[in-house]
């Protein structure tokens, strides 16, 4: 059974990288939990074949959720019961804090922190619809001005199991600096688990627990181009992993790619790749060479010889 006794380390859901190839990686580098990427209710409800495979998880991922996004309770009440029916998935949670504009346009993410008897009824829904052990919902402090604890309180008085809080408002997007003290107000006035997100890295992952009292940590951007930053947190080290390791990490990365995605997941290894080459000379040029790569065999040749891999 999960526990939130130890302090776990969630992976953030994060469109277009938390897929399967990067929750394998960093479940093996001390994530405790992982989340999909967002996937739209609808999407899923008109059986798009995007979604479902945006679902799939890989054989190391326990416990793993299910991050669904959505405003129409009847849209939301048919995508759960697909999910009843696919086995592995532990928790069903739903997306009240994404800020993208064509996300809020449609009621939903964290326009739901706009109307929390809305939100409310959503998470109603899915707590009674799923077959799943766990409901959960990420949210943040509020739309445009702060309200951690009213939002805290509704997501659990609507029967959630636990509740993760990012520590800005709508309108701080990703760049405003995080209220913690914010988070730390709505862990006070609830009584289920509360995970803290927001700007979280291997230097502050303790400062943060201590000042918020989370139950739980979820690591966000800090995981692009550092899979290994469970492992530094959990051992409290600022560099953990030796480059040999780091390496051999980036290589099983690529593989899962194309396991995954076929060749075409050289391409989309791309965005990633960017990332892993920071601070190595000839940085620059290797990006350059890598945007004109579509093949699979060649991108691995590539990477063997940037990195220096035998």
């Amino acid at each position: 059974m999960f526990s939130f006794k130890n302090h776990p380390l969630f992976l953030a859901p994060l469109a277009g990288f938390s897929d399967l190839p990067l929750r394998s990686v960093v479940k093996r580098f001390g994530c405790d939990a992982t989340v999909s990427e967002m996937i739209s209710a609808n999407a899923l409800v008109f059986c798009s074949e995007k979604s479902l495979k945006m679902i799939k998880k890989s054989e190391n991922e326990t416990p793993y959720f299910v991050q669904i996004a959505g405003s129409d309770p009847k849209i939301i009440k048919q995508a759960v019961e697909i999910l009843n029916k696919i086995d592995g998935i532990d928790g069903i949670d739903l997306n009240c804090g994404c800020p993208v504009p064509k996300v809020v346009r449609q009621n939903a993410g964290s326009a739901l922190l706009q109307n929390l008897d809305l939100l409310s009824k959503l998470i109603e829904i899915i707590k009674k619809t799923s077959n799943k052990k766990y409901t959960s919902a990420k949210v943040r402090l509020g739309f445009d001005t702060k309200n951690p604890v009213n939002i805290a309180l509704a997501v659990q008085n609507a029967g959630a199991d636990f509740i993760a809080m990012h520590a800005r408002t709508r309108a701080g997007g990703y760049s405003a600096k995080p209220d913690y003290e914010a988070i730390a107000a709505a862990k006070s006035a609830v009584k289920i688990p509360l995970i803290a997100n927001g700007n979280i890295n291997s230097q502050n992952a303790n400062q943060i627990l201590n000042l918020t009292k989370a139950d739980a940590l979820m690591i966000g951007r800090a995981t692009i181009g550092n899979p290994w930053v469970f492992y530094e947190i959990k051992n409290q080290k600022t560099v953990a992993v030796d480059e040999k390791i780091k390496k051999e990490i980036i290589l099983a990365h690529f593989d899962e790619m194309i396991k995954f995605y076929g060749d075409h997941g050289a391409v989309i290894f791309r965005k990633h790749l960017h990332e892993y080459s920071k601070g190595y000379a000839d940085a620059t040029n290797f990006r350059c060479e890598i945007n004109t790569i579509t093949n699979a065999e060649k991108m691995r040749d590539k990477i063997k010889q940037f990195f220096e891999i035998s």
